[in-house]
């Protein structure tokens, strides 16, 4: 993201240069969940799926300019690998956006990390990686009474969906990274999946009630869950190690469910507590066991 920095201001630079890292980074994240929950009520008006467009088609111009002097023959030479990201996050997307309109957005942040913690399982040889992916489980094993009665069986697979895709992300991320210039790769590959979310829209529809109200509320949707927060988490990069970075990430699941109360008046009962509690937990030990700090992890 080293293109944000060049594009700005010498004002601003110092302005995020006397916030603290870790500060830095908490608003990351409460940027995106802030922005998960504007989403939220767009649902009603236009739905999920139009909703996830638009703020791909919105946010993708954006990081274009943004790291435009980074594009060059690496990309080209990638477009296969950066098509294939792009296919990723859009479907990643398509399906978190669809599964907090169906259950709670804590809820949906905490099983969407199994994704991620199943990676770190596939990955890794230590037996207490797999303890920690066996808390995530069992916290996770407590919702399967409510699955069917008080939660959406949708919702549920559609969040595991977005898991599954979350990881694809974290792999697709790396790989882009490695061979592509800068972050050009990041965004081309979110033209790319506008691209691919532009026949889901069509087919399911939403558009068509669009208005300038709803119009700006999306803009603010992919400003707080794209722009903003990676240009919080380029600039939080420079002064924190990739394992810190790993550990703040491990608070969304947590942020999210109080954005969900504060936001979207969603109550959560104590097994859903418990559950985003014992994935929170597991995912940080995962992070804190994990000398090799993988640095990677995009939102939806």
């Amino acid at each position: 993201m080293n293109d944000l920095a060049v594009a700005a201001p010498t004002s601003e630079r110092r302005a995020t240069d006397a916030v603290p890292a870790p500060a830095l980074l908490l608003g990351s994240i409460v940027s995106i969940q802030v922005g998960a929950s504007i989403a939220v009520h767009l649902f009603p008006s236009i739905g999920p799926v139009a909703t996830t467009f638009l703020r791909l088609l919105i946010a993708s111009p954006l990081l274009l300019v943004a790291f435009r002097r980074s594009i060059d023959e690496t990309a080209r030479r990638n477009v296969g690998s950066i098509v294939l990201f792009g296919f990723t996050i859009a479907a990643t997307n398509l399906c978190f956006y669809g599964a907090i309109s169906r259950i709670p957005l804590g809820l949906a942040v905490a099983i969407e990390f199994v994704g991620p913690l199943g990676l770190a399982a596939a990955t890794s040889r230590k037996r207490l990686d797999f303890a920690w992916i066996g808390l995530a489980a069992i916290g996770l094993g407590l919702l399967t009474p409510e699955i069917g009665s008080t939660l959406d069986p949708l919702g549920v697979g559609l969040a595991l969906a977005a898991g599954a895709g979350w990881a694809g992300i974290v792999v697709m991320s790396r790989r882009v990274g490695q061979r592509v210039t800068g972050n050009a790769g990041l965004a081309l590959a979110m033209v790319a999946g506008t691209l691919f979310a532009l026949p889901v829209e069509l087919a399911v529809g939403g558009l068509d009630r669009l208005d300038l109200g709803l119009l700006g509320a999306a803009a603010v949707v992919a400003m707080l869950s794209t722009a903003l927060p990676l240009s919080l988490e380029f600039e939080a990069l420079k002064r924190v190690t990739p394992r810190t970075y790993g550990i703040f990430m491990t608070l969304e699941p947590v942020i999210a469910a109080v954005a969900g109360a504060l936001l979207l008046s969603q109550g959560l009962d104590s097994k859903l507590v418990i559950a985003i509690v014992c994935v929170t937990v597991a995912s940080l030990g995962v992070t804190i066991s994990d000398r090799r700090a993988v640095s990677d992890s995009l939102g939806a």
